[in-house]
This record gives C-alpha cells, sequence and structure tokens, in this order.
C-alpha cells in the first residue's frame, strides 16, 4: 500500500480522499491556490501546499503537481473528479514521473474520452448504442442532412468532456444552425475541443449509470446503478441507488453489458457506464466516466463498498476483495448536490459569505461538505457547498428520511438547492418514483416556494444583540 498520497483536487472532492487515506493510514497532501487558502481540505490534510495564485490553473498545471508530488515523496496521485481527473496527458505524465496514477490507464482514458471513439469501440463489442454519427460532423450543412436522416430530435454533443455541457436538443433545421456554432464554442471553452457529433434523441427517458470497478488481475465486477434522471441542463441534481425504475431482470442485463464495456477497452479502477432506458425499457450505452463520480456516495450506502479504498487498492495493485456474487443492494439512498445556486433564477450561481450553516444528522444521514460558518464561496470553482446523502431501509422510509433531514439542513448568507429539493422531496411524484429527465420542466410548481430573504436573518441578529446590549 502507498506511503503518501497527494490530491489533485480541492473543496468535498479532496476531503473525501483525505478521509480515505487516514482510514488506510496513508499520509495525505493537499494543493491549494491562494483564493482557497482557507478552505476545509487544507486543514483536513497531513500536508497542503500552495500550489499558485491563479484560482483555475493553479489545479491544471500538471508540472507544479507533479513536482510538488515528488518533493512530498507521494508515491500516488488520485486525480478526484472535475480538473484533470479525465486528462490523458496527465495520468501518463505522471506515471512517466515514476508515480502512480490513482485511476484507469491513460490510453482507456484517450479512448473513452471521446464519446466518437467510445461509441466505435462500445458498436465493436456488441454494446448497445444510442443511434448517432459514428464520426465528429465537419460542418452545419452536414449536421443538418445528418439530422434530417435520423428524424427530429436530435441532440448535438461535444466529442470530448463531460459533465452535461456542451450538449443541445434540435428539433428542426433551424436550431441545428443556431445551436452548431454555440455548442462548438462551449466545447471549446469546457474541453479544448470543438469536435461534434449527432445523436438521435431519446425522449424523456432514465439517465441510469452502474458503477464498475476492475483490478489488475482481470477481476471486473458491477456495483448496481444510480439513477441519475433528475436534472436541470443536463446536469444531475439528486441521484437515487437502485433505480426503481428496473426490475431484476432488466437490472442483470444491464450490469452485464457495463461489466462488458469495461473489459472490452481493458478498463482497470473505478469507473460509470452511463445509460438512457427509454420508456419501454430499452437501454443505450451513452459514455463512460474514467473516474470517480461525484455520486458515487450512494452506491457505498447501498453495497458497503468504500469506493475510494478500492480505487487506492486497485492502483497498489492489489485484487479486489470481492467477487460479483458477494454484492448486494440493501436499501435504498437518495444523495442531493447541495449547490449555491438560486433555482429561482435559472440556477444562477451565488457565491458568498456563509453566516449560519447547521448539518442534519441522525441514522442513515451522511452530509460531505466543504464550507462552514464565515467561509466565503468563492465565484471561480463548481458552486457545490455539500453533498446529503441518505438512506433506509425501504422507499418510503427513505423518502421520509429525505423529507427530515432536508427540513433539519439550514445554510445562510446564499441562496441554495434546499428549498427545492424540500419541494421535490414532498411531492407525490418522488415519493411513487415517477421522474425522468424531463421531471423540473413537467413540474414548475415545484419552483413555486418563498424565497430566501436575508432581512429575517438581519432582524433576528439586530433582536439579540439589542437584547444582549440590554442585559436581557
Amino acid at each position: 500500500m502507498f506511503k503518501r498520497i497527494l490530491i489533485a483536487n480541492r473543496g468535498e472532492c479532496a476531503i473525501r480522499i483525505i478521509r480515505a487515506c487516514n482510514e488506510l493510514g496513508i499520509e495525505s497532501v493537499a494543493i491549494y491556490s491562494e483564493p482557497d487558502s482557507h478552505a476545509l481540505h487544507v486543514k483536513k490534510a497531513d500536508q497542503a501546499i500552495l500550489i499558485g495564485p491563479d484560482p483555475v490553473k493553479s489545479y491544471l498545471n500538471v508540472h507544479r503537481i507533479i513536482d510538488i508530488a515528488i518533493k512530498t515523496k507521494c508515491d500516488a496521485i488520485h486525480p478526484g473528479y472535475g480538473f484533470l481527473s479525465e486528462n490523458a496527458d496527465f495520468a501518463r505524465a505522471i506515471n512517466e514521473a515514476g508515480i502512480t496514477y490513482i485511476g484507469p490507464s491513460a490510453d482507456a482514458i484517450e479512448n473513452m474520452g471521446s464519446k466518437t471513439n467510445a461509441r466505435t469501440a462500445m458498436l465493436a463489442a456488441g454494446i448497445p448504442c444510442i443511434p448517432g454519427t459514428e464520426a465528429s460532423l465537419q460542418s452545419v450543412e452536414e449536421a443538418v442532412q445528418t439530422a434530417r436522416g435520423m428524424g427530429y430530435p436530435v441532440m448535438l454533443k461535444a466529442a470530448a468532456g463531460g459533465g452535461g455541457r456542451g450538449i443541445r436538443r434540435c428539433d428542426s433545421d433551424a436550431e441545428v444552425v443556431e445551436n452548431y456554432e454555440l455548442t462548438t464554442r462551449e466545447a471549446t471553452a469546457a474541453f479544448g475541443n470543438g469536435e461534434l457529433f449527432m445523436e438521435k434523441c431519446i425522449v424523456d427517458p432514465r439517465h441510469i449509470e452502474f458503477q464498475i470497478i476492475a483490478d489488475s488481475h482481470g477481476n471486473c465486477v458491477h456495483l448496481y446503478e444510480r439513477d441519475c434522471s433528475i436534472q436541470r441542463r443536463n446536469q444531475k441534481l439528486i441521484e437515487i441507488a437502485p433505480s426503481n425504475f428496473i426490475d431484476d431482470d432488466l437490472r442483470r442485463r444491464m450490469g452485464a453489458t457495463a461489466v462488458q464495456a469495461a473489459r472490452a477497452v481493458g478498463y482497470v479502477n473505478a469507473g460509470t457506464v452511463e445509460f438512457l432506458v427509454d420508456k419501454n425499457h430499452d437501454y443505450y450505452f451513452m459514455e463512460m466516466n474514467t473516474r470517480l463520480q461525484v455520486e458515487h456516495t450512494i452506491t457505498e450506502a447501498i453495497t458497503g463498498i468504500d469506493i475510494v479504498a478500492e480505487q487506492i487498492s486497485v492502483a497498489a495493485g492489489n485484487e479486489l476483495p470481492f467477487r460479483q456474487d458477494d454484492i448486494s443492494i440493501r436499501g435504498h439512498a437518495v444523495e442531493f448536490r447541495i449547490n449555491a445556486e438560486d433555482p429561482l433564477n435559472d440556477f444562477f450561481p451565488t457565491p458568498g459569505r456563509i453566516t449560519r450553516y447547521h448539518s442534519p444528522g441522525g441514522p442513515g444521514v451522511r452530509v460531505d461538505g466543504c464550507v462552514y460558518p464565515g467561509y466565503e464561496i468563492p465565484p471561480h470553482y463548481d458552486s457545490m457547498c455539500a453533498k446529503l446523502t441518505i438512506w433506509g431501509h425501504t422507499w418510503k422510509h427513505t423518502v421520509l428520511r429525505c423529507q427530515r433531514a432536508l427540513k433539519e439542513y439550514d445554510i445562510r448568507g446564499v441562496k441554495s438547492t434546499l428549498p427545492l429539493y424540500r419541494q421535490i422531496a414532498s411531492s407525490g411524484e418522488f415519493m411513487a418514483g415517477q421522474f425522468d429527465t424531463g421531471f423540473l420542466d413537467q413540474h414548475p410548481e415545484l419552483l413555486a416556494y418563498k424565497p430566501y430573504d436575508a432581512r429575517e436573518d438581519i432582524a433576528t441578529a439586530v433582536a439579540i444583540a439589542i437584547a444582549a446590549h440590554a442585559g436581557l
């Protein structure tokens, strides 16, 4: 096992990895930019090194990260998710420096990082894929002709990257023309690659992904599925495990397909195979994420397996301690991404100072967070404050526990997604498990809640101060 691991990430992601290191008896080295000087991951790590002044470029400085790892005598580097976590050149440079990369091989990252290459590999392996182009589109004219041949609606998608960016639905020639340049610019800005491809649009599907993990000894298993259908602008908000939409037979077939997909590209370490499932329960490969997922917590909740610890163990060359028959589903779990965003203002980010923070607790409640009272949420990064993971014996039990925990959760000073989640968790549709990727668009009434008013906090603070001054 490793002695010391550098974590090439920040926030709650870095804290999650630090916790796994602590439990494995491994020292952790954190990196941070100047704006992150007071970040919680800096305080939690055994050692923290300033990597640079720039809030974003600092975390993308491959040579500086590797130099710090060498100087602090780290055996391995964990990329977390986001930043450089799906950068094949980063993984390759780490290995060339004689350090272990905790993740799949650079070739696997490269091959699966291109959605067009991934489609080609999956089709060759007999994996069902969404009908679409086999290569990148070369012009807007080709895009229009391809869309006409497929039949509307279609999806324009970035060939590189992920996270819901670089994806636009088109329902007409005019929308293809309008969105082609927009999507190209977005893909170039987000991923450094403006190539696009096209797929037939599966209308209001379920977005269901399977967690897989494979070792270097030929063992590969899946840890069952997560339903990530509740989204906004193709970005996940709430994730559920297991899915209440698929039955045991479909679960078995999809799990076997996910393992088959991983084996087809010689995959080693943790990854996620993502599918779209239509209303007829037909499923199609969408993409493979070659990293730890934000929503891995719900898989840990229903299987009892520490995915980050297994990532580290596999990277150290160890064999998986379990086989497929050893893994079973226990109960239900839900993850809520608590973001500093205003759902009433098109989910616009709301960076600022946390004036009050109280997280929920009790049985079946897990909080992975990176904020605290007085913490200033910077505008440079993802707006996530914390992840709330709820586990229960039955789906009804889990939903009721979600409602209780969300009521307990209190974040003040910034607007957050908490009020929306309280609405969703209390809805009849959520309790009935009736949701797909169009859920929020189909239920605008969920946004009919009273917005947070900072003046109430100010009035309370003033009243307390007056009472204290008067000796009451």
